[in-house]
């Protein structure tokens, strides 16, 4: 049986139940594994600063890739049962946060479609810290503008291309600041063993 491809961002700047945010993300792509038909590659992890700048301690940030026959709506389901067990609280938009796992993209679905994919890809970053949609966008419409995403992302899914933009993962990347790209550091240690 043959499946779609998901792409997962993961990120925590704060202790949650299962421990500190490098062992968050361990437990929660540990806890993906039910989703996949086979293994769930993760990144390295990263660290990067908090958004916006001193909004509070720097993020652990990840990807994950795995492939599944579920339904976008079913995976990011999973994903809120994940995060609700981490003790993750929705208070602020872009606040700190014990647990984030983002649906990426689903293959090359657009959700819901074109027109409303746009909208949001092109909301202005005001707007953007104050308003959210209330249904599933995918792929993720800040994904090409995120490098905290795009960086760990071309671990795995290099070749992955975003359906509207027609830019693989890495092409995204590489069009991100220099300056940008740098802001996700790379953690030397192996975070996933235990």
């Amino acid at each position: 049986m043959l499946g779609q491809i998901v792409l997962i961002s993961a990120g925590s700047n704060q202790n949650s139940v299962w421990g500190d945010p490098e062992t968050t993300l361990s437990a929660a792509i540990r806890l993906l594994a039910p989703l996949a038909l086979g293994d769930v590659r993760c990144s390295p992890f990263y660290a990067t600063d908090a958004f916006p700048p001193g909004a509070g301690p720097d993020f652990v940030n990840a990807a994950a890739a795995f492939e599944t026959q579920q339904s976008a709506a079913d995976i990011l389901a999973v994903l809120h049962r994940i995060e609700a067990a981490a003790g993750r609280s929705r208070a602020i938009r872009w606040g700190q946060r014990t647990l984030d796992l983002d649906l990426v993209a689903v293959g090359d679905n657009v959700i819901p479609d074109d027109q409303t994919h746009d909208h949001w890809r092109n909301l202005p970053l005001y707007a953007q810290t104050s308003i959210a949609p209330d249904q599933l966008i995918l792929p993720h419409p800040r994904l090409q503008d995120r490098s905290f995403v795009l960086v760990p992302l071309a671990d795995i899914a290099p070749d992955w291309q975003h359906p509207l933009l027609g830019l693989t993962v890495t092409q995204m990347r590489d069009l991100l600041a220099a300056e940008a790209r740098a802001s996700v550091r790379r953690i030397e240690r192996d975070v996933l063993k235990g």
